[in-house]
C-alpha cells in the first residue's frame, strides 16, 4: 500500500515523526505541495493525507488508484466530496482536532476579562 502526505508541515513542522505509518505501507511525506504538483505526487497512491491541498474531480480522474482521502483537519472543504463519492472513495477528517485547545483558550480569555 502506498501512502502520500501532501502538506505535512501544516500538522508536523518537524517535531513529530511520520515513521509509525511505515507499518501500513510505503510512505512519502512532502512538507508542502503546490497545486501543479498534486497529481504527480499522488501518482498511483492508495491513501492520500492532506491539510490544505485541493483534491478535485480532475485530480481523482488522473489518480484512479486512490482508495481513501484523509484530511488532517476539521473541515474537508478542500476535497470534492461529490466526485469522491461517485468513485466510492471515502473521505475522512479529524472532527475533534483542536477541541481541547479551543476550550482552554476560551477559558483563558474569560479569566483575562
Amino acid at each position: 500500500m502506498k501512502i502520500v502526505i501532501l502538506d505535512g508541515h501544516a500538522l508536523n513542522p518537524g517535531d513529530l515523526s511520520w515513521d509509525f505509518l511505515n507499518q501500513f505501507g510505503k510512505v512519502a511525506v512532502y512538507d508542502r505541495t503546490p497545486e501543479d504538483k498534486i497529481v504527480s505526487r499522488i501518482g498511483d497512491t492508495d491513501i492520500v493525507l492532506l491539510n490544505k491541498c485541493p483534491i478535485t474531480a480532475a485530480t481523482l480522474d488522473a489518480c484512479p488508484s486512490i482508495k481513501l482521502i484523509c484530511v488532517l483537519a476539521t473541515g474537508y472543504n478542500v476535497v470534492d466530496c461529490d466526485a469522491a463519492a461517485q468513485r466510492n472513495i471515502p473521505v475522512c477528517n479529524v472532527p475533534d482536532y483542536g477541541t481541547s485547545a479551543v476550550a482552554q483558550f476560551t477559558f483563558a480569555l474569560l479569566l483575562e476579562v
